[in-house]
């Protein structure tokens, strides 16, 4: 049974939302025939016409002929049951983040697709073992994390189940390479690599907000390293309801102090850039984020009503703060072989999360710092900011042994 890509003739789409309209142009563009189904038929009608535009569109800017055009979308089928997915070679489950609905898709797949078929999940969070489970065949499930909009983004996180079979990864590797992306294997744990990595440099972030600083002033700190943009800019463009809503589906989490700005932002319909107001104010049709300062007085007010006495924030502990975060959440996955190196944790940062280029990404820029001073810099972090800037065993070790992240081989941490 070979599970080579290269026999890969046919895919399937399951989802007509933003990441489900990615992924099919991702695959159809390189040529790989997709079967897209959605329960709902009207949206499945109106992501198909999403697709269409964009085509003509590349066709207009002269990205594309018309030609290459009618081929993109003669590979992309509408059907309208699981039965008709019952010959495809792979399928990919792009619905919204919600378990039991994943596992009831994966159950229903798994009766009907043919027994050498892979089964993937775009999940971005979501535990992918669980999602195995439910299947009788866990050795050819795992997870395709695309980036959005994934037909432009460049990363994939291919996410491997305690179960999925090496040549599954394979083939997902190839595919990858297939679809022009770049491919990192991560393993299965909460928020895979970047995710995870981005939720401990986000804390920060917003931490910050709360002791003294402002959305603006900690964007514009992260610009001028070179981040393409700030967390809060980031957050009006992803959008702020997501994990709002995902914070009211799961009944837990929505009193953290941290996400009291969001959740008041949010509170006022102020969703990000999709409705001109988020983090920023954006003029009709324009993506150009305006400071607004309605949004420091709920800043303020904020802050003072959770009980932080605020405090000038330089631009220096801005940087510090959140590169350190990425770096021991990094080093931290090294150490449990989520990664299988510091290079592909850089990859993900500078294809997926827009870490400058020229710095290398979090873990070379560690690097260049020395692990020594890194060190350092943790534990000074520690007394003032609290345990979670106790810094990782493994930086711990290489500091001491004058090593790097570069260093550190597969299964050595």
């Amino acid at each position: 049974m070979s599970h080579s890509a290269l026999t890969l003739q046919q895919a399937a789409v399951i989802g007509a939302g933003t990441m489900g309209r990615g992924i099919v142009m991702s695959l159809a563009n390189a040529g790989i025939p997709v079967l897209w189904l959605d329960n709902n038929p009207q949206m499945l009608e109106q992501a198909l016409s999403v697709v269409a535009e964009t085509n003509a569109h590349n066709v207009k800017l002269g990205r594309i002929s018309a030609e290459q055009s009618a081929a993109r979308l003669a590979c992309v089928t509408p059907v309208h049951d699981y039965a008709a997915l019952k010959g495809v070679d792979l399928v990919i489950e792009a619905v919204y983040e919600n378990l039991e609905l994943k596992q009831q898709i994966f159950r229903s797949l798994d009766g009907i697709l043919k027994p050498a078929a892979i089964l993937a999940s775009n999940t971005s969070a979501l535990d992918i073992d669980a999602i195995a489970a439910v299947t009788a065949r866990p050795e050819q499930v795992l997870g395709l994390h695309f980036f959005s909009p994934a037909h432009i983004m460049k990363l994939l996180e291919i996410v491997r189940g305690a179960k999925t079979a090496p040549a599954v990864l394979e083939a997902a590797l190839e595919l990858g390479r297939r679809i022009g992306k770049v491919a990192v294997v991560a393993g299965n744990c909460h928020g895979f690599i970047g995710n995870r990595m981005l939720a401990s440099y986000v804390r920060e972030a917003r931490m910050l907000l709360l002791e003294g600083a402002l959305p603006q002033q900690v964007d514009a700190a992260l610009q001028g390293f070179g981040f393409a943009m700030g967390p809060f800019r980031m957050y009006d463009v992803v959008g702020i309801d997501l994990e709002w809503r995902a914070r009211e589906l799961a009944g837990f989490g929505q009193d953290e102090p941290t996400v009291q700005v969001d959740n008041r932002l949010c509170g006022l319909g102020r969703f990000g850039q999709k409705v001109g107001m988020g983090y920023y104010r954006y003029a009709e049709g324009s993506r150009e984020a305006l400071h607004d300062p309605l949004v420091d007085a709920l800043v303020l007010q904020v802050s003072e009503q959770l009980g932080f006495a605020r405090r000038e924030v330089a631009a220096e502990e801005i940087l510090e703060r959140c590169l350190l975060a990425l770096v021991n959440e990094g080093a931290k996955i090294l150490e449990e072989q989520i990664a299988a190196n510091s290079h592909d944790i850089d990859l993900v940062y500078l294809n997926g999360y827009g870490f400058p280029a020229d710095k290398g990404g979090p873990m070379a820029w560690a690097d260049s710092q020395g692990l020594a001073a890194i060190h350092a810099r943790l534990k000074a972090l520690q007394p003032l900011f609290g345990d979670h800037w106790q810094p990782a065993r493994l930086i711990e070790k290489l500091a001491a042994s004058g090593k790097c992240f570069a260093e550190v081989r597969e299964g050595q941490a």
